[in-house]
């Protein structure tokens, strides 16, 4: 059976919780496009989410809230909406254990607040790890001011999620053109991993499990031309960049390329590439099944799918 660790659910109370509080981080070019979840989740439609896990032979899914963290400039609104939504979760992992688990949501940019949030998730929720988008309010969450959160999860030993805020890396080459979410995201996904290496995250950090939404990005495809510029670009790197990629984890979703799904496979090996869905939002591409079978229909060696 598959752990599909990445999966979503909107309850509509979060979801309006974020409007009334402001609490995404976006450009303006985007804020149009994505100013609300893509949708929200009651309780009502588990019975079905649970049969759609059946088919796909899905055992587990680890939920976070996606493109919508609890994200808001001041602190007392940043940390109700992450008690909010980690609550939830929890909740619905006691109601259905074995099936539902969750990674922590994390009231940022507020640090110790975070710590906070995290000891309860992780300690008290039972949760299975850390939930980190790429940027918050536009900074790359590899930066220095993040860096407490980092210590905590290296000291614990941490899975750490990371997943698009959708703000197009903060350009306008891609939000006025209307790639905010086709392209940018993937983009977002390669400038965690590029920045975490530039940082040099994983070297003082060995003990946190990174993992990567959606192939990696264009990652696999970068790898090489990395270790060919990084002698001039980032002499100091302790090893090359692609020794350091190939380090993270890196779920599936790919919206069914065989190209993409070759090329990290070539890229990561199938060591580090773990089962991911992004469910519900798939639904309007594909059957939750195929998500998962199109491993089945490509070329890769029957150990490595079952992997």
């Amino acid at each position: 059976m598959i752990v599909d660790i990445h999966a979503h659910y909107f309850p509509k109370e979060y979801t309006d919780l974020l409007v009334r509080i402001g609490g995404r981080s976006l450009p303006e070019s985007a804020r149009a496009l994505t100013a609300r979840p893509i949708r929200q989740d009651d309780s009502s439609g588990i019975p079905t989410r649970l049969q759609q896990m059946e088919e796909a032979e899905v055992q587990m899914q680890v939920l976070s809230p996606a493109a919508s963290p609890p994200y808001a400039e001041k602190e007392a609104d940043a940390v109700e909406a992450a008690r909010l939504i980690n609550d939830t979760y929890a909740e619905l992992a006691r109601k259905y254990p074995g099936r539902f688990n969750a990674v922590v949501s994390l009231p940022l940019p507020h640090i110790d607040a975070s710590l906070r949030e995290m000891e309860r998730g992780l300690d008290q929720l039972g949760m299975l790890g850390v939930s980190m988008t790429c940027s918050c309010f536009d900074r790359s969450t590899a930066e220095t001011e993040f860096e407490p959160l980092y210590q905590e999860m290296n000291r614990r030993g941490a899975v750490l999620n990371y997943h698009p805020i959708q703000n197009g890396i903060c350009s306008p080459m891609i939000n006025d053109y209307g790639f905010t979410v086709s392209v940018g995201a993937s983009l977002e996904d390669a400038a965690i991993v590029l920045h975490l290496i530039a940082r040099r995250v994983p070297e003082r950090f060995p003990n946190i499990k990174y993992v990567v939404p959606h192939l990696g990005g264009i990652i696999p495809m970068l790898l090489q031309r990395l270790d060919n510029q990084a002698p001039r670009q980032h002499p100091n790197l302790p090893e090359r960049p692609s020794v350091t990629a190939r380090r993270f984890y890196y779920d599936i979703v790919g919206h069914g390329s065989q190209a993409a799904l070759l090329c990290a496979w070539k890229a990561f090996g199938a060591d580090h590439l773990v089962a991911g869905s992004d469910y519900p939002v798939l639904l309007a591409f594909e059957t939750y099944r195929q998500n998962f079978f199109y491993l089945r229909e490509s070329s890769l060696p029957a150990a490595d799918v079952d992997k």
